[in-house]
């Protein structure tokens, strides 16, 4: 196991599935249901975060996902991920999903996701994660980018406890008058 203070590149993350889109994947439209593309996504997301970890992760965090394009039977759905920011203990990865007609070669970027994952150690708690070394600058940039939104979660975070707690308070109940 690698030393948590050297760090590892984002390329070592880099994790590529490919899967033919078959007719048990479709919806009531006749495309591929968007809920599979989600599996896949954080299937992508994850492994891309457990090698860069070294260990177990769970999810804790899916952004906005919009989905551009249909994907439809028979194409070929391609998602590469690698992670883009590092926290303490939790890992953001970019997924980008295609579709390709394997007989035409056409491909088409259906949509982009960025995941969030906490590394366990072997007792199921959260384990310290090495630090990312951007190889590019599109790279860093996304690290920037990655950090900002990692801030715009937790500050959500907060607010959505305060909100929840705020609700959950037990409140007298005023008797009614007849």
């Amino acid at each position: 196991m690698s030393n948590l203070s050297e760090g590892k590149p984002v390329s070592a993350s880099r994790t590529i599935i490919a899967q033919l889109m078959q007719p048990e994947h479709a919806n009531n439209q006749g495309n591929v249901h968007g809920g599979w593309i989600m599996k896949l996504v954080d299937e992508a997301g994850a492994l891309a975060c457990m090698r860069h970890a070294g260990k177990r992760v769970v999810t804790i965090a899916v952004d906005q996902m919009v989905f551009r394009h249909p994907i439809l039977i028979t194409d070929l759905v391609t998602l590469t991920a690698e992670v883009s920011y590092v926290g303490r203990t939790s890992m953001e990865a970019e997924v980008q999903v295609t579709a390709e007609n394997p007989i035409t070669g056409k491909r088409i970027h259906t949509n982009t996701a960025y995941c969030v994952y906490v590394a366990l150690d072997d007792d199921g708690h959260p384990a310290p994660v090495p630090p990312l070394i951007p190889e590019t600058e599109e790279q860093r940039q996304r690290m920037e980018e990655g950090k900002a939104r990692q801030a715009y979660r937790l500050a959500q975070s907060r607010r959505t406890a305060g909100r929840s707690i705020e609700h959950t308070e037990q409140k007298p109940v005023e008797e009614s008058t007849r």
